[in-house]
């Protein structure tokens, strides 16, 4: 009896996955239904494609693209040929993509010819590109030298071996730092397999799920949702957005979706619509949350939402793809926590000068595992204020930048950044608590709080409230309640209904347009 090699590279899950799985539905994008061989095949035909260009082991291949199946397809071909996939927001505007371009010294931009009015004076800027493959419809890029995706897609057995090893760069994620141009976090096969095993775990996912991917294949929570499904030989039903919730209503109960990753801003959204006519969704067996905190408040709404489903809080960040979850079960006893470390790594809180803190003690938390990432691309003095020494030699340390403590459980608990933390009165003040407070007040949609310039304070506390929709919600309302809940040094000094807040691509609140 042969006996089965252990996996070491990202793209033989799919591989795997169609020899054991081939007519299994793999992939359903935007209503087209691919299975497990389709995938493969494509996918391989693809990647002999890329090798026929030059495109070879830790070249890198830019993937500005919707959600789509041809995007999927990009993801895992180039991982096939041993070189390292860059995915773009496709929401990315001509400079930016332009940077990105450029930074990483891309080879083959893979894209959709419905974005062509931001990539190609993007490509026109780069030195280092050979090609540009496009998907789509391609009649007002005649001439460019364009090659159509369809084109690109050679016979599966032309693929040759690439010689990658586990050690060798699989991805390079940007992602944007507080000030200054995008970073791009480096990740290896190993890093990326070893997540990947760990997140499967502890959601407990299995072959018969069917996951739901709205999220951004540029943001790494929604990469993952398409890595663990194919990792599995389970099904993903993918959208491009959240922007039409009947169109999501309407896949969630045609495929009985069982896993619903989402962020706050879709959960507030789906509670909101609930309030105006219930929704249910009983196929849904798993709710995940990340990219920012679940307001405690959230959680029965979501429960009714989703009545059959384990509602799991985490928190992580690109440079190690996820950092801790809380045990669903554990959803009401400790609403406010993220839970422990992910299955295979630890996690420490420690002081300014590198000590361990107290139970209930305010410190830095620092990860170690084999998750964390190489460093950031070009940026070697970056890296090394993020990635400290450890006390095994050669090792080294995440220093997240951000703040916790840490219960006599050692549950974790979010206090807030280490640059987003508010200094006014002498006192520091996480905006999350105050965020807290002030998502309790009935009427409220969403929240952001900062800290503005102050002279008598040094900071003041700002709050910029999102009402629910149809709700006469007042000022007075939200200052009534702050002083009920929160010392007076906490309370904002300004409070500012607004209609929406300002987001990043990947949908999280952009803090540094609020002033």
């Amino acid at each position: 009896m042969e006996t089965e090699r252990p996996q070491r590279l990202m793209h033989e899950g799919l591989f795997r996955s169609a020899k054991r799985h081939p007519d299994k539905l793999a992939l359903v994008a935007e209503g087209e239904e691919v299975t497990y061989a389709q995938l493969a095949d494509k996918t391989a035909g693809l990647a002999a494609f890329l090798q026929q260009q030059g495109l070879s082991r830790g070249d890198r291949c830019v993937i500005f693209m919707d959600n789509t199946l041809a995007c999927a397809i990009s993801i895992y071909a180039v991982l096939a040929v041993g070189a390292v996939f860059v995915v773009v927001n496709p929401q990315t505007k001509q400079d930016k993509l332009a940077y990105i371009l450029n930074d990483c010294q891309a080879r083959i931009l893979i894209t959709d010819a419905h974005l062509h009015r931001v990539f190609l004076p993007a490509v026109e800027g780069s030195d280092s590109l050979q090609r540009v493959i496009c998907s789509g419809d391609l009649a007002r890029l005649e001439g460019s030298g364009v090659v159509p995706f369809e084109d690109a897609l050679l016979p599966a057995d032309q693929m040759k071996a690439s010689g990658t090893i586990q050690k060798d760069l699989a991805a390079l994620i940007y992602t944007s730092g507080s000030t200054g141009d995008p970073k791009g976090v480096m990740h290896t096969h190993l890093s990326m397999t070893f997540v990947l095993g760990s997140l499967i775990e502890y959601l407990r996912l299995s072959r018969q799920d069917r996951l739901l991917l709205m999220l951004p294949l540029a943001f790494d929570y929604g990469l993952y949702q398409l890595f663990m499904s194919v990792q599995l030989g389970a099904t993903l039903v993918m959208e491009r957005s959240f922007t039409y919730p009947a169109v999501i209503f309407e896949r969630i109960r045609e495929y009985e979706v069982t896993v619903f990753p989402a962020v706050p801003t879709i959960y507030a959204m789906l509670i909101s619509m609930h309030r105006r006519e219930p929704l249910c969704f009983p196929s849904v067996t798993r709710v995940t949350n990340t990219a920012a905190a679940l307001p405690a408040g959230q959680i029965p709404a979501l429960k009714e939402i989703f009545p059959n489903a384990l509602i799991f809080k985490m928190y992580g960040l690109t440079e190690c793809k996820r950092v801790s979850y809380l045990e669903p079960e554990l959803i009401d006893v400790k609403p406010g926590s993220v839970g422990k470390a992910i299955p295979g790594t630890e996690v420490f809180i420690l002081d300014e000068q590198g000590n361990p803190v107290a139970p209930g003690e305010v410190g830095m938390l620092h990860v170690r595992g084999t998750h964390l990432m190489l460093g950031y691309w070009n940026a070697p003095e970056l890296s090394a204020r993020v990635l400290i020494d450890a006390q095994l030699p050669g090792e080294k340390l995440l220093r997240t930048g951000d703040w916790f403590t840490m219960d006599e459980d050692g549950d974790l608990y979010f206090k807030g950044r280490s640059d987003d933390i508010i200094k006014t009165r002498g006192e520091k003040v996480s905006p999350l608590e105050v965020e807290q407070v002030v998502t309790s007040v009935e009427g409220v949609r969403e929240v952001a709080v900062i800290g503005v310039e102050d002279e008598t304070l040094g900071q003041a506390i700002k709050c910029f409230v999102v009402p629910q929709q149809g709700c006469d919600l007042g000022i007075r309302d939200v200052r009534k309640v702050c002083v009920e809940k929160l010392e007076n040094f906490m309370v904002p000094k300004y409070i500012e209904i607004v209609a929406a807040l300002p987001r990043t691509a990947t949908g999280k609140i952009s803090k540094k347009e609020l002033s």
